[in-house]
């Protein structure tokens, strides 16, 4: 074999091992792209939804994420199934009827009004906990129409409940839900037996909201899944190849 024939030999080896290369570092690729996609269409789907939480009366205009009271119709965060016997049915019964008669609706609407007030200030602490997200199982994710939401849910719905807490809180002042809740309290120790203080009034709120924000974040990320004109649902389903 001559000197040219040996230098054909090492281009061609050469180039195998490049392409090699390419193809190993095909599906990282692929995932990384995918990966980012899949962050900035829950970062839309997540300004989208706190955008409408955040307007006046949404969360009470809205029966599927609307906030009630702990105890009236085992709402999230309520108290019902921790009140067993007489005492829980007859406690219900009472804040029920008090709902019906309007006597208690004053104040449900200001713990909506402290929900909607934490989604308008809470897209900074959402979208913080969206950019620190490392991403497993992208593909998995990338299938469910609701997958980024779920993930960012299970990786960080522990810190988002600390953090949204004392905008929660800043609300229910604001709004004068707290001043209402004493009102009421002054009036009748039935919402003290209940255990419906200011903190537990604060823990179910949060609780409550972040459930309709999760909610809202879904539904918004599968919409933007099925635009196929939109510039990350049409990213997403290019890279997925659909």
């Amino acid at each position: 074999m001559d000197n040219r024939d040996r230098q054909l030999d090492r281009r061609r080896l050469i180039a195998g091992l490049g392409a090699g290369a390419l193809l190993g570092l095909a599906a990282p690729l692929r995932a990384a792209g995918l990966g980012g996609t899949l962050l900035s269409l829950l970062g839309k789907a997540s300004d989208s939804s706190l955008d409408k939480l955040g307007q006046p009366g949404a969360f009470y205009n809205d029966p599927a994420v609307r906030i009630a009271l702990p105890l009236i119709g085992n709402a999230a965060g309520g108290l019902g199934g921790g009140l067993g016997g007489g005492l829980g049915g007859t406690l219900l019964s009472v804040l029920d009827k008090g709902q019906q008669l309007g006597l208690t609706d004053n104040l449900v609407r200001k713990l909506n009004d402290a929900a909607g007030y934490a989604a308008k200030e809470a897209k900074p602490i959402f979208r913080s906990a969206i950019g620190r997200l490392s991403l497993t199982d992208v593909p998995g994710i990338a299938t469910e129409r609701d997958g980024a939401t779920r993930y960012l849910r299970t990786s960080a719905g522990t810190e988002l409940t600390a953090k949204l807490r004392p905008l929660i809180d800043r609300g229910l002042s604001g709004v004068g839900a707290l001043r209402e809740l004493d009102r009421l309290s002054a009036k009748s120790s039935l919402l003290r037996t209940a255990g419906i203080t200011r903190d537990r009034i604060g823990s179910s709120v949060t609780e409550q909201a972040l459930n309709g924000i999760f909610s809202y974040i879904g539904a918004e990320e599968g919409r933007l899944r099925d635009n196929p004109v939109g510039a990350a649902g049409g990213l997403l389903k290019g890279i997925l190849g659909n």
